[in-house]
C-alpha cells in the first residue's frame, strides 16, 4: 500500500483514487537504485542524483536551440527574463512530479488513468502522444544537423541514422539504470563546456546579459516575439517531462515511511532543481552567444546551420563552429534517451500495455522521421528550421493539459495524505498554470487574427 491509500490517522485520503494502484511503470528498473538510511546528507543526495538530469535533457534538446537563436538574433538579448522564468516554472513543477511520485507511487500518467473516465485518459493520451512525437521531432532533426554539419552526411540520411539509438537505449538498459544516468551526465558537461566556451569567444556585453534577465511588457505586445518567447516556453517547460519525473524518481530504493518518503521528496526536489539550473545556463548561453554575435548586423540567424557556418569567420575562432555542431549532435542524442523512456511511461501509465522499449522507439521515430524525411526533401534547410521552432510551439500548447492534472492532483489532501502541497506552493503553482494557459490562449487569438487577415487578403 502507499501513503495515498493508507495515509496517516490524521490526514487520511480515504477514497482518493477510482482504483488501487498496481504495476509500477518501468518495472524492470523500479526501485533498483539503493539508498542505505545510514548515508550522510552528500552522499544520499549522491545516491538520489540522476533522475533531475534525464529531465534536465529535455529543457536543453535541439528544439531549444532554434527558439534560442531565432530570440538571440532577431531580438537580442531581450527574451533572456522568459528563458528565467521559464526555468522557474520548471523547476516548481518538476518539484511537483517528484511529489507526485514519491507519494502517491504513481506516475502522472497512472494518477490520470486512475482518476479521469476512460475517455478523459484517452484524449489525454492522445495529447501527450502528439506532444513526444513533436519533441522527437525536434531531436530528430536536430540530431541529423549535427551528422550533417560534423561528417557532412546528407541531411535526409543523417534523419534515418537517428533510428538507431534504439540500439543504444536497449544496451544501457540492460547494463541498469545508473548506466543510462552517467552517459546523460557526461553529455550535459560536455554540452555545457562547448558553450562555456563560445560565451568566451562571443564576449558578451555583460551589462546588456544582466538587463536581459529583466521581463519587458514588450514581450507580450510584439506577435513575432511573443511566438519566439511561446516557443521558448514550449522548448523550457516540456509536457512528456512531467510524466518522465514522476515516474524515474521512483527508481530510488528509498525507505517507504513517512520519514523515508518526506526525504525521499526533499533529495528528488534538490536533484532536479540543480539539474534545471545547468539547463539555464546552457540555454542563457544559446541565447547570449546569438544574441553576442549575429544581433545587430547584417547576419539575421534563423537557421542552425546558418549559425554553424556563420560562428567561426564572424568571431574569428575556427574552433567556434566545430563546438557548437558536436554540443548539438551531444543535445540531440541526450534527449533520445529520456524521450524513449517517456514514451514507454506514458503508454504504459494511461493504456496499461507494455512494449519493449525498442518497439516503442521504433513507433515513435517512424512518426517523426516520416515529416522531417518530407520536409528535408521539399525544402532543405529553411523547412528544417521552422519545423524546429513550430515543434515546439506545440508542445507549448500541450502544456495545459499535463500541468493542471498535475496541480489537481498535488493539491489534493485525499490523494496526496500528508504530503500535499503546502498553500505556497499551490498558489504559486495555479499562477504558473494560469500563465501557461493565458500565454497559449493569445497565441491562439494572434494566430486565428494572422490567419482571417491572410484569408481577406486572398480573397
Amino acid at each position: 500500500m502507499n501513503i495515498a491509500e493508507t495515509g496517516s490517522a490524521k490526514t487520511a485520503p480515504g477514497k482518493a483514487w477510482r482504483q488501487a494502484q498496481d504495476t509500477p511503470s518501468l518495472m524492470e528498473v523500479h526501485r533498483t537504485v539503493p539508498v542505505p538510511k545510514e548515508l550522510g546528507f552528500i552522499r544520499k543526495m549522491w545516491a538520489f542524483s540522476g533522475p533531475g538530469y534525464l529531465v534536465a535533457v529535455g529543457y536543453m534538446d535541439p528544439g531549444n536551440w532554434a527558439t534560442d537563436l531565432a530570440g538571440g538574433s532577431a531580438f537580442g538579448y531581450t527574451l533572456l527574463s522568459v528563458i528565467l522564468i521559464s526555468n522557474l516554472m520548471a523547476i516548481l513543477l518538476q518539484s511537483l512530479c517528484a511529489r507526485l511520485g514519491i507519494a502517491t507511487g504513481r506516475d502522472l500518467a497512472q494518477a490520470c488513468r486512475d482518476h479521469y473516465s476512460k475517455p478523459v485518459s484517452i484524449a489525454l493520451w492522445v495529447v501527450c502522444e502528439a506532444a513526444i512525437c513533436a519533441c522527437d521531432l525536434a531531436e530528430v532533426i536536430g540530431s541529423a544537423i549535427g551528422l550533417n554539419l560534423l561528417f557532412g552526411i546528407p541531411l535526409i540520411w543523417g534523419v534515418c541514422l537517428t533510428a538507431l539509438d534504439v540500439l543504444a537505449v536497449m544496451y544501457l538498459q540492460n547494463k541498469g539504470f545508473r548506466w543510462i544516468e552517467a552517459l546523460v551526465v557526461t553529455l550535459i558537461l560536455t554540452i555545457g563546456g562547448c558553450f562555456l566556451l563560445e560565451i568566451i569567444f562571443s564576449k558578451p556585453n555583460v551589462a546588456a546579459v544582466l538587463g536581459g534577465f529583466t521581463p519587458r511588457f514588450e514581450i507580450i505586445k510584439n506577435p513575432e516575439m511573443l511566438y519566439v518567447a511561446i516557443g521558448i516556453l514550449g522548448a523550457t517547460v516540456m509536457p512528456h517531462n512531467l510524466y518522465l519525473h514522476s515516474s524515474i524518481v521512483q527508481t530510488r530504493k528509498y525507505e517507504q515511511t513517512s520519514e523515508g518518503r518526506r526525504e525521499a521528496i526533499k533529495f528528488a526536489t534538490l536533484d532536479s532543481t540543480v539539474a534545471l539550473m545547468f539547463a539555464l545556463f546552457i540555454n542563457a548561453s544559446i541565447l547570449i552567444v546569438s544574441a553576442a554575435t549575429f544581433y545587430g548586423t547584417e547576419h539575421k540567424v534563423a537557421e542552425i546551420q546558418e549559425a554553424y557556418r556563420l560562428l567561426s569567420p564572424v568571431l574569428g575562432v575556427s574552433v567556434a563552429s566545430t563546438l557548437f555542431a558536436l554540443a548539438l549532435l551531444a543535445s540531440g542524442q541526450n534527449s533520445t534517451l529520456t524521450g524513449t523512456l517517456a514514451g514507454q511511461i506514458v503508454m504504459e501509465g494511461f493504456l496499461r500495455i507494455r512494449l519493449r522499449p525498442a518497439v516503442r522507439r521504433l513507433i515513435t521515430r517512424a512518426i517523426a522521421i516520416v515529416p522531417a524525411v518530407i520536409v528535408t526533401a521539399l525544402y532543405g534547410e529553411s523547412g528544417t528550421a521552422k519545423l524546429l521552432v513550430l515543434s515546439q510551439v506545440i508542445l507549448s500548447l500541450q502544456l495545459p493539459f499535463a500541468v493542471i492534472p498535475l496541480v489537481l492532483f498535488t493539491s489534493d489532501r485525499r490523494k496526496m495524505g500528508e504530503f500535499a502541497s503546502p498553500l505556497w506552493i499551490k498558489t504559486l503553482a495555479w499562477i504558473v498554470t494560469a500563465i501557461i494557459v493565458v500565454l497559449n490562449v493569445k497565441l491562439l487569438l494572434d494566430f486565428a487574427g494572422v490567419t482571417a487577415w491572410l484569408g481577406r487578403l486572398l480573397s
